[in-house]
């Protein structure tokens, strides 16, 4: 729902903008890039592993990351639940690190312009940068969640899917700086106020200055 309202508002405005101080990476996703990420993750889940509702899919990737944006989308897209403890109830774990002890594994490489797994992959692992592309960019089976279908799974609780959004800044530019769950709700605020979100990772403070002003960032209510 939140990416088809976004698109309808506008699909080439930037609603992701991520900087990696350590390594100079900076990468805008608009609407339609960010649906297109979203939508190859998801079909990826569904052909390879039947993702749907009732499955749970573990995600251990870096707050503050764009990819794991992407990840927690294409989760909700097949109307999984999204879990972030390393329940043993999962059937699938994504992650960025191939030595995470688990079976069946996605494997995600962080930079940008990865297109394979730069070091050894578990057998039967997913390689991510590898695959991922060769997946259709139109989310090909849009699930349909009950709302009371459980969507996180957080340390501190469950939400299903009628409570997974709260409301946010009506059509902000915002830093999210938070982790966890609450990263992941924090960027669904945003969204769902038709607003953009920044993440901004190893930043010091002069640094970070900047790229506020930089990128007009509203003042965090």
């Amino acid at each position: 729902m939140i990416m088809a309202d976004l698109l309808r508002s506008d699909g080439t405005r930037p609603r992701v903008t991520y900087y990696d101080e350590t390594s100079g990476e900076r990468i805008e996703l608009s609407a339609v890039a960010l649906d297109n990420w979203v939508a190859k993750a998801a079909n990826l889940l569904v052909e390879e592993f039947e993702a749907a509702p009732g499955t749970v899919i573990t995600i251990r990737l870096p707050d503050g990351h764009w990819r794991t944006l992407y990840w927690a989308l294409g989760v909700f897209a097949t109307g999984a639940t999204l879990d972030l403890t390393g329940s043993a109830d999962a059937s699938l774990t994504i992650t960025d690190d191939p030595a995470t002890a688990a079976d069946p594994l996605i494997v995600v490489t962080l930079p940008m312009l990865a297109r394979r797994h730069p070091g050894p992959l578990p057998a039967g692992a997913v390689d991510e940068a590898a695959e991922i592309s060769g997946f259709p960019d139109v989310l090909i089976a849009p699930a349909s969640p009950a709302a009371g279908d459980r969507a996180l799974v957080a340390a501190d609780g469950e939400l299903d899917y009628a409570g997974l959004v709260p409301a946010g800044p009506a059509g902000g530019r915002v830093l999210v700086t938070e982790t966890g769950a609450d990263f992941i709700r924090r960027c669904l605020a945003v969204w769902a106020g038709d607003g953009s979100v920044l993440l901004v990772n190893g930043a010091d403070p002069a640094t970070l200055e900047r790229r506020l002003a930089e990128e007009r960032v509203d003042p965090t209510p």
